[in-house]
C-alpha cells in the first residue's frame, strides 16, 4: 500500500521580518494540513500579526519563504490571494451599508459573476445567520453580528483558507462561542483550512488542532493542546503556555474577563 504524503495549505521556512534593528519575526517554520485548524497562540508583540500579514501579502518578508496553497505569495500575489479569505483584527466592514452590499462591494472586488454570488451570498448570510438582517445597515450591528458577516464575506469567493487575526477580541464569551461555532461548521462543511491567531488560551485549545506558541518572534513550542501539555508536564494549556515563557498572557492585551481570570491564575501559584 502506498502512504499517501500530506498535503499542506501553508509551508512556512524559516521565515523572518526585520524593522530596522528591530526582528518582529525570528526566522520561524510551520506547515499547516489542508483542511485543518490551526492556531498561533502567544501574547501581545509575539509576531503573531506580522505573520498573518506576510501570509497574506500585506507585508514583505525580510527573509524566508511562503506557500500559500502552492503560491508564492511574493511573487504571484494575485493567485494567492484568490485561494485565501481574511478577517483582520480590526473591523473592515463599510457601516454605511447594508449586510448584503457589504457582500456584494466583495464580489465585484473578486470579479465574482452576479449571478453567481448572489446565490452564494444568501447561502453564506444564511449560514451565520444574518439573512434577515441583510438590508440593515452595518451600523446597527452588534461586534458579533459584525465579525459573523466579515466572515461570510472572507468566504464569498470560496478560498481554500481563512485566515482570522485575533477574530474573537473584545467580544462576550457567549459571542464568541458562537462565532466559533460557525467557523468549526463551515470548517467541516467545505474542507477550509481556518488559520487563526488568539491569545484566548481556551480558544486554542478547544478549537485548534494543531497550535503554534509564539513568544517574541519565534516558535518555542507546535502540537496538540495534549502534546503541549504533556511537553510540559502540566494540566492545562495556561500551565503549559506558562511554562514555556515563563509568564502569563500580558494583560494590557485581555479583556476585563481575561485580567481576571489571569489574576486569579497568579494568586493560585503564589
Amino acid at each position: 500500500m502506498i502512504e499517501r504524503m500530506p498535503e499542506y495549505s501553508i509551508e512556512v521556512t524559516q521565515l523572518t521580518k526585520q524593522f530596522k534593528n528591530f526582528v518582529a519575526v525570528n526566522s520561524i517554520s510551520f506547515t499547516v494540513l489542508k483542511g485543518s485548524i490551526f492556531a498561533f497562540l502567544g501574547p501581545n508583540g509575539a509576531g503573531k500579526s506580522t505573520t498573518i500579514k506576510m501570509l497574506t501579502t500585506l507585508l514583505q518578508p525580510t527573509s524566508g519563504t511562503i506557500r500559500i496553497n502552492h503560491h508564492d505569495p511574493m511573487a504571484d500575489k494575485d493567485a494567492a490571494r484568490k485561494s485565501f479569505g481574511i478577517v483582520f483584527q480590526d473591523p473592515s466592514l463599510d457601516d454605511e451599508l447594508t449586510a448584503y452590499e457589504n457582500m456584494e462591494f466583495h464580489g465585484v472586488l473578486y470579479n465574482i459573476a452576479k449571478n453567481t454570488h448572489q446565490q452564494r451570498i444568501r447561502e453564506l448570510l444564511q449560514v451565520v445567520e444574518l439573512w434577515e438582517r441583510k438590508d440593515s445597515l452595518v451600523k446597527t450591528f452588534s461586534g458579533g453580528m459584525k465579525r459573523r458577516l466579515e466572515i461570510a464575506r472572507g468566504l464569498l469567493h470560496h478560498p481554500k483558507i481563512l485566515f482570522l487575526d485575533e477574530p474573537t477580541i473584545g467580544l462576550d464569551p457567549q459571542t464568541r462561542n458562537l462565532l466559533w461555532e460557525y467557523v468549526r461548521h463551515l470548517n467541516r462543511k467545505e474542507n477550509i483550512t481556518i488559520f487563526f491567531t488568539t491569545h484566548y488560551m481556551e480558544e486554542a485549545e478547544r478549537i485548534a488542532e494543531q497550535i503554534a506558541v509564539i513568544d517574541h518572534g519565534t516558535i518555542i513550542a507546535s502540537g496538540t493542546a495534549s502534546e503541549l501539555k504533556k511537553q510540559t508536564k502540566t494540566d492545562n494549556l495556561e500551565d503549559a503556555f506558562l511554562s514555556l515563557t515563563g509568564r502569563a498572557i500580558r494583560e494590557e492585551e485581555a479583556s476585563g474577563i481575561d485580567q481576571l481570570r489571569n489574576r486569579r491564575m497568579m494568586w493560585r501559584r503564589k
